[in-house]
């Protein structure tokens, strides 16, 4: 074995020996929150297009709910590789993207081409703010309407942005938070319609102020991600008794564990790939 073969080898050891320990403290990690309550929608968290487990919770989430219109918008996709609808296109539903970055743009219209074309996705680039959020809603087929899935995941405005949208109706949202600020903490960033993320802590707003905004739109929280990335809210008409801790946001609450992120669902599910098979997209349902 030559010295560039040994490096090599000793890299693969190296990375098998953190994903095993990655995979022990995500064990236990759920061990402890099935102590909570073993009907917590994060226990079911998995990876399928999204950047972490958020698939998972999504689809348990709708197992409980049920799914009505199989539509979603999505606010901040990336290059639409990796978010929290390209799954949910996969199942044949419809709906729409809105993403700022240029270069991510320009990717997503050569790779989804075929369901941008097809209607299947509508497609906006914009740099969304809360002046302009209503505007790019209406200029969507979703305008008005209910639909199942709402994300939002612009690195930013994330609150200001929920807090002006009226015009559709989702069951279920699923929305950025900044774990640095635990429960009762009330924190939010400033209101600019030029921020733009700077790969920094000064991003959106704290798990309880965006509980209190989402309780005035009669929304509860069900449950966050295990790297304490997204918070996830049900309409309160479709809760019934299927969610426990309503009202328990402490419990709920899940601290920044961002290192899971890349240490192991990258691995689980593997990096995203650019040779995704869109022409294998199912065809919408009516």
């Amino acid at each position: 074995m030559d010295d560039s073969e040994f490096r090599q080898a000793s890299l693969d050891i190296a990375t098998q020996q953190v994903v095993t320990q990655l995979l022990l403290y995500w064990r236990q990690l759920l061990e402890s929150e099935s102590r909570k309550s073993p009907l917590l929608p994060v226990l079911w968290g998995h990876k399928g297009h999204s950047q972490n487990e958020e698939d998972g919770i999504v689809l348990e989430i709708f197992s409980r709910i049920g799914i009505s219109s199989r539509t979603f918008v999505e606010i901040g996709v990336g290059n639409g590789i990796e978010n929290n609808s390209l799954f949910w296109l996969k199942q044949g539903w419809r709906g729409a993207w809105i993403e700022g970055g240029a270069d991510n743009s320009d990717f997503i219209r050569r790779m989804f081409a075929q369901a941008i074309d097809r209607g299947v996705v509508h497609f906006r680039q914009a740099l969304v703010s809360a002046g302009n959020i209503n505007e790019l809603i209406d200029s969507t087929p979703f305008s008005g309407t209910e639909i199942d899935l709402l994300s939002i995941d612009i690195d930013g405005n994330d609150y200001y942005v929920f807090e002006r949208l009226n015009s559709l109706n989702a069951r279920v949202v699923v929305i950025e938070y900044n774990a640095k600020y635990p429960p009762p903490i009330r924190w939010r960033i400033p209101y600019s319609s030029e921020h733009v993320w700077d790969s920094s802590d000064w991003f959106g707003a704290s798990l309880q102020s965006l509980c209190e905004l989402f309780e005035s739109r009669k929304y509860s929280l069900v449950g966050c991600n295990v790297t304490g990335s997204n918070a996830f809210f049900v309409r309160n008409d479709l809760l019934g008794d299927k969610f426990p801790c309503i009202g328990e946001i402490e419990k709920l609450y899940q601290p920044a564990r961002y290192f899971m992120t890349s240490g192991l669902f990258n691995h689980l599910s593997g990096p995203p790939k650019t040779s995704i098979r869109l022409d294998g997209l199912s065809e919408p349902h009516p």
